[in-house]
């Protein structure tokens, strides 16, 4: 056999991000993001629409829950604070599978290496995706942009794609 029966993919316009814990020792976890996936920047806005709607149904089940008249737990806390805690920690579950569609499987996972998700956590995953990631979206689509005009597109001021 030789090389001419070996097919080598190319992986250009992959960002990959190497997880490190906060002394600066690497975890071995690894974000990948196709910059050329199209669909990135839908995943991308899908986690913004369900993150918001995960938030107003917390919200929504608080109230709820703070107009209901409060009696004793089975245990230490109140009923009331049970079911709150019940509420958070739906939260926080439905969070990862939200944050998982655009970050891949287990990417909340990774970032969060081994520590529970919390409100903190959130904010730090909110960061690094706004300033790590984000940015490279809005350069991988108007990479894509040009791409498909150099490609298909007559010229400039005939044809408008993905404007």
């Amino acid at each position: 056999m030789t090389d001419n029966n070996i097919i080598k993919l190319n992986k250009d316009n992959i960002l990959r991000l190497k997880i490190q814990t906060s002394d600066g020792k690497d975890t071995g976890e690894v974000l990948e993001f196709d910059l050329e996936d199209i669909e990135l920047p839908l995943k991308y806005q899908e986690l913004a629409e369900k993150d918001k709607k995960n938030r107003d149904n917390l919200r929504n089940q608080f109230l709820i829950i703070e107009k209901r008249e409060d009696v004793k737990g089975k245990k230490l806390l109140s009923k009331n604070e049970e079911d709150k805690i019940r509420a958070l920690n739906e939260f926080f579950n439905k969070e990862k599978e939200i944050y998982n569609i655009f970050l891949g499987e287990k990417g909340v996972e990774k970032l969060l290496n081994g520590r529970k998700l919390g409100w903190t956590s959130l904010q730090e995953i909110d960061e690094i995706i706004e300033k790590q990631i984000s940015p490279y979206l809005n350069v991988s689509m108007e990479n894509i942009t040009n791409k498909i005009k150099s490609k298909y597109g007559k010229k400039d001021e005939e044809i408008e794609v993905l404007n």
